[in-house]
């Protein structure tokens, strides 16, 4: 069954569904937003910019990111077989992906292929677009950010925004993040934080000091656009 709906024909039928499921959600979801000028500021600066949210907030990320007014975007997704599928529905909602996993570590990208999407990432900042990035995948633990964003913003140089988000009625997969499946016609929020900046340096305690930092501020905005919704 597992290789049944790993198949690259089946992934694509479900990939084209569930793209077109997440577009109903997110067109009759109320949305409220906190820090938009925060976003627009990055927006028309015009520079390349990296940006942050959890793993379990990919089915509502499309929301955040207005095609035609922000960067061009393209979504970092791993090489996995999951993640074939996530990058195919993806691409449909307007978020091509740049397959592989973020570095772990200033000096290497340890999984499969994220080295080479590391240099892919820096290149397309550099040229002045975005780059989505789940800081926490593609296996985990959940919420616990790598060193990948800090990292690949400090060469660029870019700006990061980390965006908390949340929507009710939604259901919670049981999954190692907890992945959020929203439900059409409810509530959600967006809650943006930065533009946070990082140094360019491949000292390893600096950035994961600045990576723990990062970390808490993201969780913070998850809470605030529950709260927002409670």
């Amino acid at each position: 069954m597992k290789q049944f709906f790993r198949n690259r024909w089946v992934q694509g039928v479900l990939a084209n569904l569930f793209a077109a499921y997440l577009k109903l959600c997110i067109r009759t979801l109320r949305w409220q937003v906190e820090g938009l000028e925060k976003a627009e500021q990055v927006w028309d600066g015009g520079t390349g910019v990296v940006v942050c949210f959890w793993h379990a907030s990919i089915g509502l990320s499309p929301a955040c990111w207005p095609i035609g007014r922000a960067q061009e975007p393209r979504a970092m997704v791993s090489l996995s077989a999951d993640g074939e599928f996530i990058a195919l529905a993806m691409a449909k909602l307007g978020f091509p992906a740049i397959r592989g996993s973020a570095a772990k570590s200033a000096g290497a990208a340890r999984a499969k292929g994220g080295a080479q999407a590391f240099r892919d990432a820096l290149k397309w900042i550099r040229a002045g677009h975005g780059i989505a990035i789940t800081p926490d995948g593609p296996r985990g633990p959940a919420q616990r950010m790598t060193l990948g964003p800090a990292t690949l913003a400090g060469l660029a140089p870019a700006p990061v925004l980390l965006v908390g988000m949340a929507c009710r009625p939604a259901i919670r997969l049981n999954s190692w993040d907890r992945s959020i499946l929203p439900l059409p016609f409810g509530r959600g929020a967006i809650v943006w934080s930065g533009p946070h900046h990082a140094p360019r340096t491949a000292d390893e305690p600096s950035l994961r000091a600045l990576t723990d930092a990062w970390e808490a501020e993201l969780n913070a905005a998850d809470a605030a656009a529950a709260a927002l919704l409670a």
